[in-house]
Formats: structure tokens, C-alpha cells, sequence
């Protein structure tokens, strides 16, 4: 077993000094498989900000407000805390909370803290596999929904349409992710070149969205809403959920590929895009209804309607490829039963196939998608799970920073507790979404625990 890990810590090394041309090749895949779900947050991240079930008037100073807002959760939760800092936590070339478990193991303190800590690990890996449930409902259900702007009277065929749809998606998750990233890559590079286009045309005719760059408007949305400003703070969440998604796949494609992509091509388009849906609520408050849509020129709707659809479908990606990675960690460190896992890709060992979870996984997202039925009704289920996760996170990240990276503690306490302290604003804002489905995915989160402590403790043999 030590030798398979040096040969794949050697493996993920490599990818960094890899030719120019294999580089490209894993940053193009990284948009299929990895930045699918925060890529398609556009579709509905906006609408609820502003939706009517909320109250939050579409003026001026909210939405300056609401911009700023998603631009600072874009570049302090994605930007700083993941992709420059928790990602350079990993175990030979894979991350995700079991990881980051497993990475506090050396030491005093946590022998201490065993049992919080082995439990923060597992409820945290629990929580993932219940975003991966609501992730492709909810996305493929947005996409389609935008039917119901193109043409009147499709409301009755939104959900049949969402659920062919998902089980085409997860009837190819066999072909492996190279496989899937062949198709899936170029695909949401022209979603992203489409989507920043759209946000451009409309800035241009209301730059004023601009100001939006100045966090004080941030500030004062807070200090002049109050109680619904923490409100909408938990509906901007849904820009970020995909962050824990983006760690837990790190393996497929290594660290580097990944920042490059999102540096290069996701956080600019995201960032045109959401001010392109600001510029439109400027100019016109009744776009709030679809203002991701409705950023399209009329000859445009169908096609971008076509484009969401697929976009959408990519986007559960992230979620199933990180619940594949979960998994196979899991096996591997004995929390697990030995589930059959396939190895897809003889060049990048982190990219695996796990059949049981996958038709789990389709079986669960087909059950809420005729529970719930829209995506208005799952975004109650959405974000208490991620923030949860988030906070586990940046706990953990603390003791990894202190006992295996020696930093000091002032050092270790001023970073990790001010990403603590965003996400416990973030948890804040969504724990009134618990009565309104939030309860569902904390419900997979402890039955997954509950599971792999009983693994380990009925079969401790099974650890490798």
C-alpha cells in the first residue's frame, strides 16, 4: 500500500510539470467536471435574491448591494479560502473533508479530540452526498423551467422533461470522467463565453452596476436591511455551494488546472454575468422574475434555454465525481464497505466510478424532483448543508495548519477564524431554511455518519 501511495503522490506532482498542451486538456476538462455547479448558479442565484417570498425591493441600493455581495463571497470564499488555501491540503494529490480528517491525525491534540473530530469528518463527508441529491435536481430543474419564459403553458412539462434528462445524465457516469470531460469541457467553455457576453451587452447599457466592486455597498445593504439583509445573505450563498464540491474533486485533475481555469476563465464570466443580471434590474425592476433569461435577446431565448439545459446537466457532475472521490476515500480508509470502484483513467488515479452510489444517487434526485417539484421550493433544501460543511472545513483547517504545517497559532487563528467567521454568517442566514427542506440534507449527513462509525467499529480489520 505505501508504494501505491508514492506512486500517486508522484502521479499528482507530475501534473504541474506536465506538457503545455496535457495542461490545457486538464484545465478544459476541470470546467466540465469540477466548476459545473458554481457555473450554473447564475440561473436562479439572482431571481431568489429579489424573489417576492423574501420582500427585498428591487432598488437601486439592493441591488448595488446584492452585487457586491456576490463579488466578495466569489473572491473571499472561492478564491482565497479554497483555491489558495484549503486545496494545499491534500493526501497524494486528493482532497475533500475525509481528507482533511485524516490529515489531523499526527498529533497530541487530536488524540484528545478524537471522537469530535472523527465525527466533523463524517457528517461533513454525509453532508456532500446530500448536496450531491439536491444539486442536479435543482439545476436541471432552473434550465428547464426557462421554458416557461420561451413559451406559455409548459409548466406541466418541466418536470417530466428534468427527469429523462437526469436519467440520461447518470446512465453515462460509466463512461468515466475523461470520458465525460471529452464532452462535457468545450461545452461549458462556450456556456461560460455565453453567459459573460450576455452580462457584457447589458452592462454596457447600464454601467452605473460597476459601483457594485466597492465592498462598502456590501456593508451598508446590511446596516440599512437588517434582519432581511441577513436573509438575502443566505440566498447569495447559493454563488459559492459549490466550493466544498470543487476540493472534493481535486483529484480528478490536480490543483493547478483547476485555480488556472478559474482564474482564467469562471470567476470573469460569473462576475460580468451577475452584474449583466444587476444592469438589467437597474434598468428594468420587472426582469426580476427570469433576469438570467431575460439578459437574452428575444431570437436568443430557445437557444440559451438549449444551452442552460446542458450547462445544468453538467453541473451535477461536480456533485456525482466528488461522491465517486468520497467514497473510494472512504473504502480506503475503512469506513466504508468494500463497494465496487472503478478506476477510469490509467493516467490520473484520482478519476473512479462507483455503480452503487451513482444509481443512489439517481434514484434519490429523481425522488425530489417530484417532491419538490421547482427549483424555488428545493432552494429551502440548498445551503444549510455546504455552510455546515464549510465550518467543519475551516475547523479542521486549523488544526492541520497548527500540528502539520507548524504555523503559529496567532497566524493560524487570524486566517482560519476569519473564514470561520464568514461561515458562520453564511450558517446564520440559512438556518431558517431548515423547516423548508434544509432538514433533508443534515438527515443524509448523520445516517451516512451513523453508517461509517458503525463500518468502522463492527469492521476495524477493514482499514488499509
Amino acid at each position: 500500500m505505501n508504494i501505491e501511495a508514492m506512486e500517486i503522490k508522484d502521479d499528482s506532482a507530475d501534473k504541474s510539470n506536465a506538457p503545455q498542451h496535457h495542461w490545457l486538456l486538464l484545465a478544459l476538462g476541470s470546467l466540465g467536471v469540477v466548476y459545473g455547479d458554481i457555473g450554473t448558479s447564475p440561473l436562479y442565484a439572482v431571481r431568489e435574491c429579489f424573489s417576492s417570498a423574501h420582500g427585498l425591493p428591487v432598488t437601486e441600493a439592493n441591488v448595488l448591494g446584492v452585487m457586491s455581495l456576490i463579488l466578495w463571497s466569489l473572491i473571499l470564499v472561492v478564491t482565497v479560502k479554497y483555491l489558495m488555501f484549503v486545496m494545499r491540503a491534500d493526501r497524494h494529490g486528493e482532497g475533500g473533508v475525509l481528507v482533511l480528517m485524516t490529515l489531523t491525525a499526527p498529533s497530541r491534540f487530536t488524540r484528545k479530540f478524537r471522537w469530535p473530530i472523527l465525527f466533523m469528518g463524517l457528517f461533513g463527508a454525509g453532508l456532500l452526498y446530500g448536496d450531491g441529491m439536491i444539486t442536479p435536481a435543482i439545476s436541471v430543474l432552473s434550465a428547464v423551467e426557462g421554458l416557461e419564459v420561451a413559451t406559455a403553458g409548459m409548466h406541466a412539462y418541466v418536470v417530466p422533461i428534468a427527469l429523462i434528462i437526469l436519467l440520461l445524465l447518470f446512465s453515462i457516469q460509466n463512461w468515466g470522467t475523461n470520458g465525460v470531460a471529452k464532452w462535457f469541457g468545450p461545452l461549458m467553455l462556450l456556456w461560460f463565453f455565453v453567459i459573460a457576453l450576455l452580462g457584457v451587452r447589458a452592462i454596457v447599457h447600464q454601467p452605473g452596476v460597476l459601483w457594485a466592486v466597492n465592498p462598502v455597498l456590501a456593508v451598508r445593504f446590511f446596516l440599512v436591511n437588517g434582519h432581511l439583509g441577513l436573509t438575502t445573505m443566505g440566498i447569495v450563498f447559493l454563488v459559492v455551494t459549490g466550493s466544498e464540491a470543487v476540493y472534493a474533486d481535486m483529484g480528478h485533475f490536480g490543483l493547478s488546472p483547476i485555480r488556472r481555469a478559474w482564474l482564467v476563465v469562471v470567476l470573469p464570466s460569473l462576475v460580468l454575468n451577475y452584474f449583466g443580471q444587476g444592469a438589467l434590474l437597474l434598468s428594468d425592476a420587472s426582469a426580476v422574475s427570469h433576469p438570467f433569461y431575460l439578459l437574452a435577446p428575444q431570437w436568443g431565448l430557445y437557444p440559451l434555454v438549449l444551452l442552460s439545459t446542458v450547462a445544468t446537466v453538467i453541473a451535477s457532475q461536480a456533485v456525482i465525481s466528488g461522491a465517486f472521490s468520497l467514497t473510494s476515500q472512504a473504502i480506503e480508509l475503512g469506513y466504508c464497505p468494500q463497494l465496487e470502484v472503478r478506476h477510469t483513467s490509467i493516467e490520473e488515479p484520482g478519476q473512479v466510478y462507483v455503480p452503487a452510489i451513482n444509481w443512489g444517487l439517481c434514484a434519490a434526485v429523481i425522488g425530489l424532483v417530484l417532491v419538490f417539484r421547482s427549483s424555488g421550493n428545493l432552494a429551502g433544501a440548498y445551503g444549510i448543508a455546504i455552510t455546515t460543511t464549510m465550518i467543519i472545513t475551516s475547523t479542521l483547517m486549523y488544526i492541520v495548519a497548527r500540528r502539520l504545517w507548524n504555523w503559529p497559532r496567532y497566524v493560524a487563528l487570524l486566517v482560519c477564524g476569519l473564514f470561520l467567521l464568514f461561515d458562520l454568517g453564511f450558517f446564520a442566514a440559512n438556518v431558517t431554511k431548515i423547516p423548508e427542506g434544509g432538514w433533508f440534507p443534515l438527515l443524509v449527513g448523520l445516517v451516512v455518519c451513523f453508517v461509517m462509525v458503525t463500518w468502522r467499529r463492527k469492521h476495524p480489520a477493514s482499514q488499509r
